[in-house]
């Protein structure tokens, strides 16, 4: 089975970010993917506005950070948390998209080579095979391309990869 959701993609390095953030601002540009796919309806907060409200730094932004303060920002109608990639994978089949970090600094795995160092991506899609899970990631651009679907090895990166489920309560009743 393949899942794949129809997210629109943006780079953290578009002229609307502001020059300074756009170096760290993947975690922001992530929840902004994800909060305008769950609220397409709702007044959006930019990725400028989000690099402040969520507390990113020069360095990036750091998992507790981003859960705290989106759960002060969508107040008591939203679950925000850490969740394992089974969760995750059930968090896509009910049409979510899932924050995704690779971090191999702070998870102590500095050897480990995998598709990213340190960047926050949304997780849309996965499809399994025969021996690892392909996860389907919407990747935040580069200052010299823009946002692109990428796909990767959850086994190559599954020692650096954490999961931040963003989901409405009413869905879980």
């Amino acid at each position: 089975m393949r899942v794949v959701l129809p997210v629109k993609p943006q780079s953290q390095y578009a002229t609307s970010v502001h020059k300074n953030y756009q170096s760290s601002a993947c975690g922001p540009t992530t929840v902004f993917v994800l909060l305008r796919y769950l609220q397409p309806t709702s007044q959006q907060k930019s990725i400028n506005q989000l690099y402040q409200l969520l507390g990113c730094t020069k360095i990036g932004l750091f998992s507790y950070l981003l859960i705290r303060n989106l759960k002060k920002l969508l107040g008591p109608a939203y679950e925000v948390g850490n969740c394992r990639l089974h969760d995750a994978l059930l968090e896509l089949e009910a049409g979510r998209p899932v924050a995704m970090k690779f971090d191999r600094y702070f998870s102590l795995h500095f050897f480990i080579k995998g598709d990213f160092n340190y960047h926050w991506v949304p997780l849309i899609g996965f499809e399994r095979t025969n021996d690892d899970i392909i996860l389907i990631i919407q990747d935040n651009g580069s200052p010299t391309r823009d946002s692109m679907i990428r796909e990767i090895s959850y086994e190559k990166n599954r020692k650096i990869l954490s999961f931040i489920k963003v989901a409405p309560k009413s869905s879980h009743q």
